[in-house]
């Protein structure tokens, strides 16, 4: 594969950037935040794109002729440990939340004598892997949603592992994923094992299963009355029930995870019309682009030809190259994944991911576990006042390690402290492990790849923080590259939805899209003294390991 190459195209986009997109990386509730929008008419459709994340959602407006971002609202959503490992999400508060989303940013376009009747569409981009189990009767969930970060079903993937031949890693070669509890079909294993309303409903035969995308759609398109049971490719192959070659579910994946097909969605291209808005402030409105938010970043950042990677810091940190239409198989630990497919007769794209579970994860961390900040923002201040870490290396594996190691036996460490070390050096630290995660994630691409990227292109709500982007500058010892508009995920699922057949306001063709403005971040340390903190980054991710030598047992749920 070419290197990444810096022709990221793009429509002009907002003379003002928005706030960060993760949560994770921001704090607050209800944001306001009117975008950079003129109290003129506006010219051309508009696209709708829902962002529902991992730590809060969102409703993004955007013009589909200049990609500018009109207004959008975010609400933060509670994450629940009702046991250490365990992280659930409650389905009904996302959905109410995406309904309060667009409620409000409605209401900011009237503030802004922008006429709602001109959204022609939306996008829908989430969560990966968060899986909900509900009751197509009533509509109601049958379980909390088990988040993509949950441990739970350690056990049950070391019991599964053994199954597997060492000659003939099935499940590998038809998903591209590692037997880990950070897919979909785990969590659905354990669900169907312990909870017994959930049994109950798949026997009665009115238990569905989906992605958050997957609930979102049903519930959006009329849900008991008529919804729409479906998913699209690059949520589908986060699932590890989904075969990516042939791109449909598999059977023998359903019966060695014991998954009944029958409550599985129907399975779509990422950009088609799958149902009518049927409530709300956009009622009529078609849904017509739906993508798991990583691969939403990707088409965001415009990363169409193959070589083209992107990172997104969010509440984990992601790595995606695209492959083209080629699966490339790692060597080196990282996924292969569907990119996207932006319509029903169009190619499907694949891409190595490298994956991180805590990034802007840790600032929350800091802030409601340890108290050490009382908003997100605040790191940013704190690491400024010390400039280093003074030694102190912070290994945040609070789900065990992902991509390169996946090693679910690690959990978080701080190393290196003194009686000098205080909360600055801890929150410098903190961000030094974001980019000591990215730089080990993109050495395993570059090794994948055979040709080094140049530059990192970046989004997410953690690349506001100036001092983050400089440092990871100056840990890869390449630039890093940011759009003045960091929105990319919301971008890329408000994209998909503008050009879907029958809807057709948002032009993919690259002569329609014009270049991006970007901010570059060059290296400012030598690239001695960066190789010098790097392995001794990699010395703490060992200390890090075989910390959880037995697992407790998982418990039933009434």
């Amino acid at each position: 594969m070419r290197g990444l190459a810096l022709r990221t195209r793009h429509p002009p986009l907002p003379l003002a950037p928005p706030s960060p997109r993760k949560p994770a990386a921001i704090a607050g509730g209800h944001e306001a935040g009117l975008m950079a929008a003129s109290k003129k008419a506006v010219w051309g459709p508009l696209v709708g794109a829902v962002d529902q994340g991992t730590s809060s959602t969102r409703f993004l407006v955007f013009n589909s002729k200049t990609a500018e971002l009109l207004s959008h609202h975010q609400v933060e959503i509670k994450q629940e440990f009702p046991r250490e490992g365990w992280v659930e999400q409650d389905p009904k508060e996302i959905l109410h939340s995406v309904y309060e989303c667009i409620e409000k940013t409605c209401e900011k376009l009237g503030q802004l004598n922008i006429d709602i009747s001109n959204i022609k569409a939306i996008g829908v981009s989430n969560q990966r892997e968060t899986t909900v189990v509900w009751d197509k009767i009533t509509g109601e969930p049958l379980y909390n949603a088990v988040v993509w970060l949950d441990l739970r079903t350690q056990s049950t993937v070391e019991s599964l592992s053994k199954r597997i031949p060492g000659n003939n890693n099935f499940v590998k070669s038809k998903t591209g994923l590692p037997l880990s509890t950070y897919f979909s079909a785990v969590k659905l294993h354990w669900l169907l094992d312990n909870v017994r309303k959930v049994q109950k409903a798949v026997e009665d035969k009115r238990a569905l299963f989906g992605t958050i995308d997957s609930w979102l759609i049903w519930s959006l398109t009329g849900g008991v009355s008529g919804g729409v049971h479906c998913t699209d490719v690059t949520n589908a192959s986060r699932t590890m029930l989904f075969n990516i070659h042939s791109l449909e579910w598999d059977k023998q994946l359903c019966d060695f995870f014991g998954i009944p097909m029958e409550i599985l969605p129907n399975v779509r291209s990422s950009s088609e019309i799958y149902g009518l808005m049927k409530a709300g402030a956009l009622e009529g409105v078609p849904i017509s682009g739906c993508l798991g938010d990583q691969s939403a970043a990707l088409v965001g950042q415009m990363c169409f030809q193959i070589g083209e990677a992107k990172n997104t810091y969010g509440t984990g940190c992601f790595l995606l190259c695209n492959t083209g239409h080629k699966c490339v198989f790692s060597d080196h630990g990282l996924l292969t994944t569907v990119a996207y497919k932006l319509g029903r007769d169009k190619p499907v794209y694949y891409a190595l991911e490298g994956s991180v579970a805590i990034a802007g994860a840790v600032v929350r961390w800091l802030r409601d576990n340890l108290g050490i900040i009382k908003t997100s923002e605040e790191i940013e201040k704190l690491a400024k006042e010390v400039g280093t870490s003074y030694g102190c290396y912070f290994v945040p594996a609070f789900s065990g390690l992902y991509a390169p190691y996946w090693e679910p036996s690690a959990r978080g460490i701080i190393c290196g402290l003194t009686q000098f070390t205080n909360k600055c050096h801890i929150a410098f630290a903190a961000l030094e492990a974001v980019c000591f995660q990215t730089r080990e994630i993109l050495d395993a691409m570059n090794r994948d790849c055979g040709i080094p990227l140049s530059h990192l292109q970046v989004d997410g709500g953690m690349t506001s923080n100036k001092i983050l982007m400089q440092l990871q500058a100056d840990i890869l010892c390449i630039p890093v590259v940011k759009p003045s508009m960091p929105e990319t995920t919301a971008l890329g699922a408000a994209m998909a939805a503008g050009a879907a057949e029958g809807v057709n306001v948002w032009s993919l063709e690259p002569e329609d899209l014009s270049a991006v403005t970007m901010e570059r971040f060059e290296p400012q340390i030598n690239a001695e003294e960066s190789e010098i903190r790097y392995s001794t980054w990699k010395k703490a991710v060992m200390k890090s390991m075989g910390w959880v030598t037995t697992q407790s047992p998982e418990s039933g749920v009434p």
